[in-house]
C-alpha cells in the first residue's frame, strides 16, 4: 500500500509505504549495517536486533517508519515521530505541529547525482502534505556535516547542539515556507 507518491522532475517517481518488518527485514539490515551509515549506530546490530528495534518503532503509537521506493524499487527508509513524545523528550521546547524525521538512503554501488536530495526532498513533501505540520524537526549528529549541509540546502536552520543518550546532536528545524523558498515550490500551502 502506497502512502505517497512524488514525481522528481529529474529522477522520476519516489514513493513511500508502511515498512513491513518481516518482509523488510534483511534489506534493512544490509542498509543499517553498511560502512556509509555510521551515523545511524547500527552498524553492529544482526538480523534479529534490527528487527526488534523496527518492531518497536511499528508498534509506538508516535513513531512510524516507511520504506522508500525508486522507480519501484527499494531505495531508503524514512521515519516519522512525534518529538515531544519520542527521541527528542525534554531536549527542546516542541511547538505544536513539529514533525521528527530520519531517513537513510541505501548504499548504492553507483551513485546517482542529487539522489539524496531528492530523497530527503520527497520525504519532506510528504510531511508537509499534512497540513498540520508546521516545522520538521531533525537531529542529525554533530559530526555528520554532509547531513547539515543537505538539511541546509532544503530550508533547515540550526537551532543548536543537543546531547542525547546515544549522541551529541544539532537540532535542526524546517518550517513549510522554509522548505518553499529553498526548493521553488513543490510542497502545498
Amino acid at each position: 500500500m502506497t502512502a505517497f507518491t512524488r514525481n522528481d522532475d529529474r529522477l522520476g517517481e519516489f514513493a513511500l509505504r508502511p515498512l513491513d518488518v518481516d518482509t523488510d527485514v534483511a534489506l534493512l539490515h544490509r542498509w543499517v549495517t553498511h560502512p556509509k551509515a555510521a551515523f545511524w549506530l547500527m552498524g553492529d546490530a544482526d538480523v534479529a536486533g534490527v528487527a526488534a528495534e523496527y518492531r518497536r518503532i511499528t508498534a509506538d503509537p508516535h513513531h512510524e517508519a516507511y520504506l522508500g521506493l525508486w522507480r519501484g524499487e527499494p531505495a531508503f527508509l524514512a521515519e516519522r515521530y512525534d518529538p515531544a513524545r519520542v527521541e527528542l523528550v525534554g531536549l527542546y521546547d516542541p511547538e505544536p505541529g513539529d514533525v521528527g524525521m530520519h531517513f537513510l538512503c541505501a548504499p548504492a554501488d553507483t551513485p546517482v547525482h542529487g539522489f539524496t536530495r531528492a530523497v530527503l526532498t520527497t520525504v519532506l513533501t510528504w510531511l508537509f502534505a499534512d497540513p498540520t505540520t508546521r516545522r520538521v524537526v531533525v537531529e542529525p549528529d554533530v559530526r555528520n556535516s554532509a547531513a547539515h549541509t543537505l538539511n541546509a540546502a532544503v530550508g533547515f536552520t540550526v537551532v543548536g547542539p543537543i546531547r542525547k543518550p546515544e549522541k551529541d546532536a544539532l537540532l535542526s528545524v524546517c518550517t513549510r515556507d522554509q522548505f518553499r523558498a529553498a526548493t521553488r515550490g513543490g510542497v502545498p500551502a
